[in-house]
């Protein structure tokens, strides 16, 4: 008697579990059923709101729900992660994810969040390379004649990033240390008034985004060095890589979409597929590379071992040049 009440409570257990795991996959399936949110943590208009924005629209159509792209601008993306991290873990508050992501683990002395442990990466959109661009009166033609002419002068280069800790101050940082040059950082707010000084003459160089000095270097108005990503941007095939001149050297952007930790999985797969759909059109592949961009296409799991990778690399880039938040 007591061996069949036994298998009876074990029975009713197991039929519990298996509802629940029923009911979960049964809502996973029918998720999105209401629009969804992508936080943004930049001000609306520049290559990553263009980015959401284009993702968005693919997977409005997949998924047959709106996805509304919400820009959140502040404290170097981390309000808009702290957004996304205090929501219902439910999939309907979607975190744009990048470099900033990586870097201010390290820059920021106190976070309210640790973002690998906080954080569910969902699937990755493209990856973007900076460039090196100079003065167009300056004497340095190529990288190599870069380094010469900068161990010739020793801190009398003016290198403009745009922000401090940003991911283009990031990889001038890493290039001055891989080539054993010095050159003065000068922080800018944003890509444009970095431009506008190298072209008036102010400064002599730039790490900038590709996307905002490609218009300029195809009109002539400053003259660009290297990309800074491992291979060469389809934008500019005929441009080198800084990699084929400083060996092992790389820096890029990289951009995807996460989601609160406890996502259910279903979610997160569903949201992985539709997002890979959404960047192997042909369509959305020619804007991203008109951007620069090239398509990256990596599992939840192979997102969330780039974003560990990239936290390591600039925790080391910040503490070796001492790179401090004013």
């Amino acid at each position: 008697m007591r061996a069949v009440r036994r298998r009876t409570f074990l029975c009713a257990i197991v039929g519990a579990a298996s509802s629940s795991v029923t009911r979960r996959i049964a809502w996973a399936l029918d998720y999105p059923a209401r629009p969804v949110r992508i936080i943004v943590g930049f001000a609306a208009g520049g290559a990553t709101d263009i980015i959401a924005r284009l993702v968005g629209q693919g997977l409005s159509q997949r998924l047959g729900q709106s996805f509304l792209v919400e820009n959140k601008p502040g404290a170097g993306t981390n309000v808009a992660t702290e957004e996304v991290i205090h929501a219902p873990a439910d999939g309907y508050t979607l975190l744009f994810v990048g470099p900033p992501n990586a870097i201010n683990a390290t820059l920021y002395d106190k976070l309210d969040f640790d973002f690998i442990r906080d954080v569910a990466p969902i699937a990755t959109i493209v990856r973007v390379p900076f460039v090196i661009v100079v003065n167009t009166s300056f004497p340095a033609q190529t990288v190599p004649e870069l380094i010469d002419y900068a161990k010739a002068n020793p801190g009398r280069i003016s290198m403009g990033v745009p922000g401090k800790g940003s991911g283009p101050h990031m990889a001038g940082e890493l290039f001055k240390a891989m080539a054993g040059i010095d050159m003065v950082s000068v922080q800018y707010r944003g890509d444009a008034p970095a431009l506008s000084d190298l072209m008036g003459g102010q400064i002599q160089l730039c790490f900038n985004s590709l996307p905002a000095a490609i218009e300029l270097i195809g009109a002539g108005k400053v003259r660009a060095l290297a990309t800074t990503a491992a291979t060469r941007s389809h934008a500019l095939p005929n441009l080198p890589t800084v990699a084929e001149f400083v060996h092992g050297y790389e820096a890029s952007a990289f951009y995807g979409l996460g989601a609160p930790k406890d996502t259910p999985p279903a979610v997160i797969d569903r949201l992985s597929q539709a997002i890979n759909a959404t960047i192997a059109d042909h369509a959305v592949q020619t804007r991203l590379e008109s951007l620069g961009g090239t398509v990256l296409a990596l599992s939840p799991s192979g997102f969330e071992k780039l974003i560990t990778d990239e936290t390591d690399k600039w925790a080391k880039v910040i503490r070796l040049a001492d790179i401090k938040l004013d």
